[in-house]
């Protein structure tokens, strides 16, 4: 299961960013388990949407030292560095098409409330928590960002766009504006619109009562699908980290291996 859960392609691209493991006191004589076990724990956990105490013996660490190892990690930011690792060897080989890029949002309920919660107001007002997307033309995740469910997605925007990291390409420079943003109705604001166009990119975002969704949908339907691929990591299904750097892990770690199949297919 460990050789599935986090296979060599995966594991290689891990150790590259992957922080020093710190050093123990002498006389210390536990046994520190393999980065490769742990991280084949915590995909399990992302994947299967179990807790931590529910984690099966056949990984070797027990639910609280992959917790911790997955808490020591997120701080260190591993998460979001190896998803834009695996992103770049994407680019690097050409398979990231920014000549249409797409945004969209996905709520979920939050069943312990936490940072960066709100009332959703497609649920009765109950706390949860939303994930934003940038998407290439083929549904490469190439920024996200989560916040309060009741965020409006017109304001979520500007900053997931300047959140875009720079991207290589098989050939020039690196790459991180798109060359035109597809969105839906809940983004028809004059405010975005402006702002595209100052920035050098064209907005294709719905009208209200005006264009047409299915038409628009042409174009918007990668995004979608991307976001019901991050649902198949079933610790998105609800949100039950009250840290949202913990929630962001996750979805970072989703992203990651929806990115990772296109790498190694």
């Amino acid at each position: 299961m460990v050789e599935r859960l986090a296979p060599d392609e995966l594991r290689e691209l891990f150790q590259r960013v992957l922080p020093e493991a710190p050093t123990r006191p002498p006389g210390d004589g536990r046994r520190r388990h393999g980065d490769r076990e742990v991280l084949a724990a915590i995909v399990f956990v992302a994947t299967s949407g179990r807790t931590w105490a529910q984690l099966p013996p056949v990984f070797g660490p027990s639910g609280p030292t992959a917790h911790r190892r997955f808490s020591e990690w997120t701080r260190a930011r591993v998460w979001a560095k190896l998803h834009r690792l695996v992103l770049d060897e994407l680019g690097a080989r050409g398979e990231v098409d920014w000549s249409r890029c797409a945004i969209d949002s996905v709520n979920m309920r939050a069943l312990k409330g936490g940072d960066l919660t709100g009332p959703n107001p497609v649920d009765r007002g109950k706390s949860g928590a939303k994930i934003h997307l940038i998407t290439d033309r083929t549904g490469l995740s190439i920024s996200m960002a989560i916040s309060g469910a009741h965020l409006h997605d017109s304001q979520a925007l500007q900053p997931l766009v300047r959140a875009i990291a720079p991207v290589r390409s098989r050939r020039g420079r690196r790459r991180r504006k798109p060359g035109k943003l597809h969105g839906d109705k809940g983004y028809d604001y004059d405010h975005p619109r402006r702002w595209l166009r100052e920035h050098g990119m064209v907005h294709r975002l719905a009208r209200k009562g005006a264009e047409s969704s299915k038409r628009l949908g042409r174009h918007r339907w990668q995004v979608e699908r991307t976001m019901a691929w991050l649902a198949g990591c079933r610790r998105l299904h609800r949100r039950y980290e009250r840290k949202a750097e913990h929630f962001l892990a996750f979805a970072d770690i989703a992203r990651t291996l929806i990115c990772l199949r296109r790498l190694t297919k």
